[in-house]
């Protein structure tokens, strides 16, 4: 995973977070943690999907340069880091709330 790549998968997954929390109001954390949830579930998604094969890794195999970043791959980085991003944030809120609950 480049660098680009990853960057765009945390921005979207804390972007996902906090849209997540405030399309679910009884799913909010707070602003940092839907943030922290949201980064770390950006960034988990898009490794886990790569390294199951689902997504395409950048680049060519055995190419030395750097890989080309093109449009499509950006907005996967997008797509992956937003849905996961929300996703954990809620799993963390179900699990905070039957803890609660108990």
């Amino acid at each position: 995973m480049d660098i680009i790549t990853l960057i765009i998968s945390l921005i979207s997954g804390a972007a996902g977070g906090n849209i997540a929390s405030a399309a679910m109001p009884e799913k909010n954390l707070g602003a940092i943690a839907n943030t922290v949830a949201g980064l770390i579930g950006g960034g988990l998604g898009e490794f886990i999907l790569k390294a199951l094969g689902v997504l395409a890794s950048s680049g060519v195999a055995g190419q030395a340069g750097p890989a080309e970043l093109d449009l499509s791959s950006i907005l996967a980085s997008i797509g992956i880091g937003g849905v996961s991003g929300g996703s954990l944030t809620a799993i963390i809120t179900l699990i905070k709330n039957a803890l609660e609950n108990k």
